[in-house]
């Protein structure tokens, strides 16, 4: 059966070869450029925090890299034909770049970049990334679903990991479009300086559950490395699930105890 499993998803991996490169490739870009922007903003200076800052580059740069990277290495253990997953990862990795793009167009210019409406081309940069989001979420939802309706493959602990990172990744989802949301509504509502920062509360929460997805397979395979039994692999997995579960229960308590309404 390990056997079969195996010889299944090194198919899937042969099948998927072209976009994985596109993907993995785009990835390392994608830091490149966050790493990129932290230097710039070493030279430049300028706030931190804020919408108008180098570190929505930086941080998204890496953050989106980083995602889409681990997504690419993780559908592999997907039970899902490589034609749509190729379909998928390609249409995921185009919104990847929409999103830096975007995100770091509006840097370089000076201005927000999410929830800006001063003028017609700011309006269009920000709900192409507000629709970039949506297809995000779409897309994503579409992996999770995949990976509960059928048994992902992988070595012992990795089938746990790849469901509970797509599980957690939800929350990261939810608490995404949740915050676009409200920042919509002060927005169109004329309070746009209180929109910059309503999503304050929900972003301990979004970056935590955002990584799940690669921290929880990347232990699986550390795993793979050692001589423990399969026992003990599960028992690890179960501990580290629990863990990011709780990491994830706590700032989204932290969220609902500072979230102003």
């Amino acid at each position: 059966m390990e056997i079969m499993r195996a010889t299944g998803t090194d198919a899937r991996r042969r099948a998927a070869r072209p976009a994985e490169r596109i993907a993995y490739a785009t990835g390392l870009a994608l830091i490149a450029s966050g790493a990129f922007h932290l230097g710039v903003f070493g030279v430049d200076g300028g706030p931190w925090d804020g919408p108008v800052s180098w570190r929505k580059p930086v941080t998204f740069g890496l953050s989106f890299g980083l995602t889409l990277i681990a997504l690419t290495w993780v559908t592999s253990y997907l039970q899902v034909g490589a034609r749509l997953r190729n379909v998928l990862l390609v249409v995921f990795t185009a919104d990847c770049v929409l999103e830096v793009g975007g995100i770091t167009l509006q840097a370089w210019r000076g201005v927000p970049s999410h929830l800006n409406m001063e003028t017609a081309f700011d309006t269009a940069v920000s709900m192409s990334l507000a629709v970039g989001g949506g297809v995000l979420v779409v897309l994503l939802t579409v992996f999770a679903i995949v990976a509960f309706r059928n048994r992902p493959d992988g070595p012992t602990g990795m089938p746990l990991a790849v469901r509970a990172g797509f599980a957690v990744l939800l929350v990261a989802l939810a608490s995404g479009a949740a915050m676009i949301a409200r920042g919509v509504t002060l927005t169109r509502t004329g309070h746009q300086e209180a929109a910059y920062h309503s999503t304050a509360a929900l972003k301990p929460l979004h970056g935590v559950s955002l990584h799940a997805v690669l921290v929880l397979p990347v232990l699986a395979w550390l795993m793979t490395r050692t001589s423990w039994s399969e026992l003990t692999k599960n028992r690890v997995m179960y501990a580290a699930v629990s863990a990011y579960v709780a990491a994830v229960l706590a700032t989204g308590t932290w969220a609902a105890l500072t979230y102003e309404t």
